[in-house]
């Protein structure tokens, strides 16, 4: 039910930010697709753990879950170029709606409801609108830190609110009878170093594609179909890493493809934030993407797979809003922390008399540079958090 409600939900958002008259409902109907997609992803992937037992063929369906997932930000990016250039922008909106009506029309012929029995708890929304605020906060305030000025008051306040609301939230979770996160989830260290890591491989996806497609128009000139056709090498390098892994760990365990999956990311990154302002495609840019692109599909199912192992099933949907919620929280936070630094260094470059093509290729580095970063605290804490193949055993409900 909650899958059909979020898919309806994305598809009328969807309509509706294609027929946007103005640029508030625009945004309106973009936050709404948000609440839709925050509803289907948990749930689809929810239906998934509960259909397939863990093992083999659970890690087989999350192996093709992961490698759609890992190649669908790409793919979007490819779909987002030619529908600009050619049709309109408008048709990035439109074509969910059919896609949407067809998965409507297929979940309940090949799908059955999944709900649990006699649960008694209630929606925990002190807790939800705690962490909600604490992330837009923290969000909004490294977006406009720059503009408003790091020691600004408004910078300053904007991350003390957070803070304050991050700790409301813990202290809600600790005493509510309902937690929206309990904590006691967290025991499994294979989910944990699974959700850290999948918070670093977001800010690390997200944050690499907003900057390096900045540089692909910004810098090189490309057209937005150009762009989207550019992309597409690291959407198709992330296929096979994804099914590989998908096998590879019911024999090895998580650990190994996440931390690889993660450096070989670092190393993509290491690679893009040192291509020239004349950057050819095929010699600068494409080995980056490739290797990034690998190293997505490996720890991307690494991290999907990691998030479930050792879950009762009463769990599995705060366990798949978990993973979904660090990596979209990751993303957001990753392009936040990635284009502010790459705007400082830019206007300090232009500021001292730099030429503007050179100092936005010295920004968009010096962002890409630090996204490396991400790639290897998320590599490090896969490594020291998870232990092997098996962690832990199902959780109980308590906080």
């Amino acid at each position: 039910m909650i899958f059909m409600a979020g898919v309806s939900t994305f598809a009328l958002s969807s309509l509706v930010a294609g027929l946007a008259w103005a640029d508030s409902v625009l945004i309106a109907a973009h936050a709404f697709q948000g609440v839709g997609a925050a509803m289907m992803t948990p749930a689809a992937l929810s239906l998934l753990m509960n259909t397939f037992t863990e093992g083999g063929e659970r890690n087989k369906a999350l192996g093709i879950w992961g490698a759609v997932g890992a190649s669908g930000a790409t793919m979007g990016v490819l779909l987002g170029g030619i529908f600009t250039d050619t049709i309109g922008w408008e048709w990035i909106f439109y074509l969910n709606v059919p896609v949407s009506a067809l998965i409507l029309i297929v979940t309940p012929l090949f799908v059955a409801e999944s709900r649990a029995q006699n649960t008694g708890k209630s929606f925990d929304i002190p807790g939800a609108a705690a962490i909600t605020g604490a992330i837009a906060l923290l969000t909004y305030g490294l977006i406009d830190a720059e503009s408003a000025g790091w020691g600004s008051a408004q910078t300053i306040l904007l991350f003390v609110a957070s803070a304050v609301l991050f700790v409301s939230f813990i202290v809600i979770e600790r005493r509510s009878a309902s937690p929206l996160m309990p904590f006691s989830i967290f025991r499994l260290r294979s989910l944990t170093g699974a959700n850290v890591g999948g918070f670093a491989l977001g800010a690390s996806i997200f944050g690499m594609i907003f900057i390096v497609t900045l540089f692909m128009q910004q810098v090189l000139g490309y057209s937005p179909i150009k762009t989207g056709l550019a992309w597409l090498a690291m959407s198709l390098a992330a296929l096979a890493p994804a099914i590989i892994t998908s096998q590879a760990v019911t024999k090895v365990g998580v650990r190994g493809p996440m931390v690889g999956g993660l450096v070989l990311a670092a190393i993509g990154f290491g690679l893009l934030a040192g291509v020239p302002v004349d950057a050819s495609y095929t010699t600068d840019l494409l080995p980056g993407l490739l290797i990034f692109g690998t190293g997505l599909g490996m720890a991307f199912v690494s991290a999907s797979i990691g998030a479930l192992e050792g879950v009762a099933e009463r769990d599995s949907g705060l366990a798949s809003g978990l993973i979904n919620t660090m990596q979209q929280v990751g993303g957001a936070l990753g392009v936040a922390i990635l284009a502010t630094i790459a705007l400082s260094k830019m206007n300090n470059l232009i500021e001292s008399g730099e030429e503007t093509a050179a100092a936005l290729t010295s920004g968009f580095s010096a962002a890409l540079y630090a996204g490396i970063g991400f790639a290897l605290l998320g590599a490090i804490a896969a490594y020291v958090l998870i232990r092997g193949p098996k962690a832990g055993a199902p959780t109980d409900d308590s906080a």
